[in-house]
């Protein structure tokens, strides 16, 4: 049976925009649709609107169709957003591609399709829906948006741009990618005011957008009242295929269900295109049904193209489901407006080309040259600054008068939105001596948690199932769950990764709150690229991660870490902590809470551990420091140097080359990056040049202890993997006993 619907190439004049764009659209998605039935029947038609409009074409059969379709939103007229003239609209849409098109064109790298395609709902939400300031980025109550798929970082970029930013000037567009830019090529938030979270790595936005969320309902449930509403605001994400792929989106998103965000609001920006083509070759399966079933409500918009009605009417529907995240299914064209490249790879990830680009131009009806903005598109974006500044003094009013109401509480939210620490916070840490037992650092670490979260009303976290083994639970705090949001544990299952990219998000709602998260330390192999991104956006969550070593015995080597040492200390802007006993964990609980700005991993033990007498919080926040000497004159015979469990191992071992007539000094290394971070004086009060006998000892690789034990020392340590028995075991046949650091240390002085 032909179809019912035929545009025949031979036909006077052009069709509309919208009406082709519907045309297509229902061709797209219609189950019914005859074999053959293809977008090929649309390919020349010129289209007229406001400019001209191309869509490449496309086999329906590349469509895919589901039974269980989400609900559709129909075009209508939605009284609470803001609707402008469909003609600005265009011309403000356009200015957004065109931005993106000109900019990655100059710089001659970089993914315009994305922009092109997602430019509508960009444009809607920026111009029509979120609340925020220009001119200060970080007013507390704005909405966030974040773009998990970073590599269509432009559209954010001209975004910025349009809504009067000051970080983001034309000067910067066109330095799009470019050493010293404030445009680089996937956002970064340390580097672009505006941009809440550094993306990229796909898949990772998505889970910051749901600790964004968390963060914004836990301190809703602490701090509003049913009279004075002070935390109220949304969190806007885009994603695309590649995201949807990832692993850790799943992982972020059943938890953004299971936890009710109903703040949440996420575009999936359904284009089927991915760097090697239809996303028929590796993804297949039914989106929308699978967020159903993580418990999230889901609306479709067909027409993501030219439907802005419909997406408007999307977001005010998401915006009324209270109980629940909302994903918004965009059905998109990616580099919409490109004759020739238009639902292709080839727009994804490349500049389109002097010839397309003048191509898209005239197919737009867009003849100004690149980086300009209509005037008329200029005059209407510029309100935002004032209507910014609007929506932070109502808010500062309404803050005004809460604090009248609730002075306490204010007071606390006050404080800890403004990112200091309380005065004397550190003084709650415990406090241990020699006489005090033996004990795991991983149980000290749960006194010390413990005990800051009765000062730091900004500490909350937990772990990926590991609560009663890691020790991280907050004894005198309830969980954080769909109906108790105001608690502070927070159980993320088994679900390492998204466990660290919510945790930035946390971190990156920049209300004060000091986000952790633990698992065992081999576990971290799961979540290393959450924990790169903590890095390099400077989010300072606290990693807890125990079992750090073979000492966890019998579970051998799988989960027995031994290079994970070696591979923090050598990732930038990481403390890698390693604490040997009580007055450890606490340094580094004071370290890591100081630094809001870098990420720290504590690795902590299973086996009990002494109280030494020469340890010291003072000494953790140095790096390096002296916890035994008989020697004089900074000249020991020889330099004893290890971390964690075995510091109690170097000690013994001085104790045994002392009673044999030795110099010996003992150095607790608990962190490398603080030591560096040290005057050289102060290193050289530790590691005297003139002393090369030196040995350190440490159950993990050996990796990096050249630079301290220098071309004549030796470190004793693993550089394999470990194995199935009791710790005892395990300690001497990997030759980490005191004994056989004395044999070392005396080969070294022989």
């Amino acid at each position: 049976m032909a179809s019912s619907f035929i545009i025949s190439q031979a036909s006077a004049g052009s069709v509309t925009a919208t009406a082709l764009n519907n045309a297509i659209q229902s061709e797209r998605l219609s189950s019914a649709s005859p074999a053959g039935f293809g977008f090929s029947k649309f390919a020349g038609l010129k289209l007229r609107s406001h400019g001209k409009v191309a869509c490449s074409s496309r086999s329906s059969s590349h469509r895919r169709l589901r039974s269980s379709a989400p609900k559709v939103v129909r075009a209508a007229a939605v009284e609470t957003l803001e609707a402008t003239s469909t003609g600005l609209v265009e011309k403000s849409i356009n200015a957004i591609r065109f931005l993106a098109i000109d900019a990655v064109e100059k710089a001659n790298s970089g993914h315009p399709g994305l922009p092109m395609g997602c430019a509508p709902m960009g444009h809607i939400l920026y111009d029509e829906v979120m609340k925020y300031n220009p001119k200060n980025p970080y007013w507390f109550n704005r909405d966030r948006f974040v773009l998990s798929a970073g590599h269509g970082c432009m559209l954010q970029y001209a975004l910025l741009h349009l809504a009067g930013f000051d970080s983001v000037k034309e000067e910067d567009l066109r330095g799009f990618r470019q050493w010293g830019s404030k445009t680089p090529g996937h956002p970064e938030n340390f580097e672009t005011p505006g941009v809440e979270v550094t993306t990229g790595p796909l898949g990772q936005g998505i889970a910051n957008a749901v600790g964004l969320a968390l963060a914004e309902k836990h301190l809703a449930a602490r701090y509003n009242k049913p009279d004075s509403t002070i935390v109220d605001h949304y969190t806007y994400c885009i994603l695309g295929d590649g995201c949807q792929m990832e692993g850790i989106s799943n992982e972020a998103c059943s938890l953004a269900g299971h936890w009710g965000l109903g703040k949440l609001i996420a575009f999936y920006d359904d284009n089927h295109i991915s760097i090697d083509g239809d996303t028929e070759i590796a993804f297949t399966e039914d989106v929308v049904t699978r967020f159903e079933g993580l418990g999230w409500h889901t609306i479709w918009v067909k027409n993501g193209n030219t439907g802005y009605d419909e997406i408007r009417a999307a977001i005010e529907e998401a915006k009324s489901v209270k109980d629940r995240p909302t994903l918004i299914k965009v059905t998109t064209t990616i580099g919409f407006g490109s004759p020739n490249k238009a639902n292709s790879y080839s727009v994804h990830g490349s500049a389109l080309g002097a010839k397309e680009v003048d191509a898209t131009r005239q197919n737009l009806g867009w003849p100004h040259p690149p980086f300009h903005i209509p005037e008329e598109v200029k005059s209407h974006w510029s309100r935002h600054v004032a209507r910014g500044a609007a929506f932070e003094a109502e808010w500062s009013s309404k803050f005004a008068e809460h604090e009248k109401k609730y002075p306490e509480e204010a007071a606390e939210f006050k404080a800890l939105i403004s990112g200091k620490l309380p005065e004397g916070w550190d003084k709650a840490l415990p406090v241990y001596t020699t006489e005090s037992p033996a004990d795991a650092t991983r149980n000290l670490s749960q006194q010390c948690l413990n005990a800051l979260a009765r000062v730091l009303p900004g500490l909350l976290g937990g772990s990926a199932d590991l609560a009663s083994s890691n020790m991280t639970l907050l004894k005198m705090f309830g969980d954080f769950q769909k109906d108790t949001p105001a608690e502070r544990n927070v159980r993320f299952g088994v679900r390492e990764h998204s466990m660290g990219a919510i945790c930035n998000g946390i971190a990156h709602h920049a209300s004060g709150l000091i986000p952790y998260c633990a698992t065992f330390f081999v576990f971290t192999d799961y979540m290393r690229a959450a924990i790169r991104i903590s890095a390099l956006s400077e989010a300072g969550v606290i990693y807890v991660m125990t079992h750090d070593s073979i000492g966890l015995g019998e579970d051998g080597p799988t989960h027995q870490p031994i290079e994970h040492l070696a591979s923090f200390r050598a990732m930038p802007n990481v403390l890698m902590l390693r604490p040997g006993d009580g007055k450890g964990p606490a340094g580094a609980y004071k370290v890591a809470v100081l630094n809001r700005k870098r990420p720290s991993i504590l690795a902590l033990s299973r086996q009990k551990l002494p109280h030494l007498a020469g340890s010291s919080i003072e000494g953790v926040e140095k790096g390096g420091y002296i916890i035994s000497d008989n020697s004089s004159g900074n000249k020991p015979d020889v330099i004893l140097m290890g971390s964690g469990s075995e510091l109690e191992i170097a000690e013994k071992a001085a104790s045994t080359l002392r009673n044999e007539g030795k110099a010996v000094r003992v150095v607790s290394f608990v962190c490398w990056e603080l030591f560096e971070e040290q005057t050289p004086e102060y290193k050289e009060s530790v590691l005297p040049a003139a002393v090369t006998a030196r040995v350190s000892v440490e159950a993990g690789s050996t990796f990096g202890w050249e630079r301290y034990v220098g071309s004549k020392g030796k470190a004793v340590g693993i550089d394999r993997f470990g194995a199935s028995a009791p710790i005892g075991i395990l300690y001497k046949e990997f030759g980490l006993t005191a004994d056989n650091v004395v044999a070392t240390a005396k080969q070294i002085l022989a």
